[in-house]
């Protein structure tokens, strides 16, 4: 059976209302004796979703994943997949299959038996065996590779076998536990594009644990940032990077300024902040009106700050400081800025030009400025 073409069109459908989610976790709690391991999780995935579940150890996510493959059984609450309740399925009878990251090949069998292994479980005839196996490894691009034992592969090459085996069964819901973890930097960059790739041809939905913040921003359509059992914020890679909806989320995908503060005024969508950081106000856009004395937390991500030699002129927000770090990483270089106030501000600045030395250098005054709309307010 061949996968489906899909169709190119704009992949949104957690913004129709009308739009049937394809997994539905309800109110699920996971308790290990008095541990909230999960903790009330509601969520819904649609069909052909690459998801995302992004934390850091300990948040649940394994065990969330767990839950849906059922190899754990939920303390409370439902999982639904397809319209059916799941929650009491064993695991060999849900339409899911699991990659784990040690990858779990057989290492006495060659790639191809180790792709037909959960086939032949079942007892498919050894025909139709063979065309799903030839199809698999035609996916992977491993075909040429067949005969050989997992030993005999490279990392990247067994995490494409295990791929395949667990895309052999055609199951509804794949669930990759942190697929990436095993591979060197180079190698998983490489693969992340061929994952997915291979995920928007197969149509299958995928749901990724991963605790890496740019594997989740590359690979997924969205992603559920989890904190100690819970989900904090669902949106997608653009949302959650520059709409994060609490600080936790701001500091936890990628790398924030955050200037405490309280609110002086509101005029009218822009925010009056006054800031012992920079000791002095800050004016910035926010949308939800806040009463004076209301704490506050401004996060600026480093790329949204511009860094100036001489003071800039017209510019509503700047803060004078002095270079205390200096990192190049070639396409950019890292600057931290020490405030008046003492707090360290991270600057990031793009190498456009060959330059063998950094722009700026160690113990330079400099001035940093932004504009209103470029950090966010947070409250929680």
């Amino acid at each position: 059976m061949a996968f489906p073409k899909r169709e190119q069109t704009r992949f949104e459908p957690w913004q129709d209302p009308a739009a049937r989610p394809f997994l539905r976790i309800e109110n699920v709690t996971k308790t290990f004796d008095d541990l909230y391991a999960v903790d009330a999780v509601t969520l819904n995935v649609y069909q052909g979703e690459f998801f995302a579940m992004l934390g850091a150890s300990g948040c649940g996510k394994s065990t969330l994943l767990r839950l849906l493959a059922g190899l754990e059984r939920p303390t409370a609450g439902r999982i639904i997949i397809d319209g059916q309740d799941m929650t009491e399925v064993p695991p060999y009878e849900r339409p899911v299959n699991m990659m784990f990251q040690s990858y779990a090949l057989f290492p006495h069998m060659s790639v191809e038996q180790n792709v037909a292994f959960g086939l032949r479980q079942e007892r498919m005839p050894r025909s139709e065996v063979r065309e799903r196996v030839a199809e698999m490894l035609d996916l992977v691009r491993m075909a040429d590779l067949a005969k050989r034992r997992p030993d005999q592969l490279s990392g990247g090459q067994r995490q494409r076998v295990a791929l395949a085996r667990s895309l052999a069964k055609h199951p509804k819901l794949l669930l990759l536990d942190e697929p990436l973890g095993a591979l060197d930097r180079k190698l998983r960059e490489h693969t992340q594009f061929e994952l997915v790739n291979i995920q928007e041809r197969t149509g299958i939905t995928f749901i990724m644990v991963t605790h890496d913040q740019e594997e989740a921003m590359t690979m997924s359509t969205r992603i559920a940032v989890m904190e100690a059992g819970r989900i904090i914020q669902v949106g997608t890679p653009a949302n959650i990077y520059e709409y994060p909806s609490s600080r936790f989320v701001a500091e936890f995908i990628g790398a924030a300024n955050v200037f405490e503060g309280r609110v002086v005024a509101d005029h009218e969508g822009r925010l009056l902040i006054h800031s012992e950081a920079i000791r002095g106000d800050l004016l910035m856009e926010h949308a939800q009106p806040l009463a004076p004395g209301t704490p506050v937390t401004v996060a600026l991500r480093p790329e949204k700050l511009v860094v100036g030699e001489t003071e800039p002129e017209g510019e509503v927000n700047r803060v004078a400081g002095t270079v205390a770090e200096i990192a190049y990483l070639g396409d950019v270089s890292i600057y931290h800025v020490r405030t008046a106030g003492g707090q360290v501000v991270q600057v990031q600045l793009t190498n456009v030009s060959r330059l063998s030395q950094p722009r700026l250098t160690w113990d330079q005054e400099v001035y940093l400025s932004w504009q209103p709309g470029s950090g966010v307010v947070l409250t929680a």
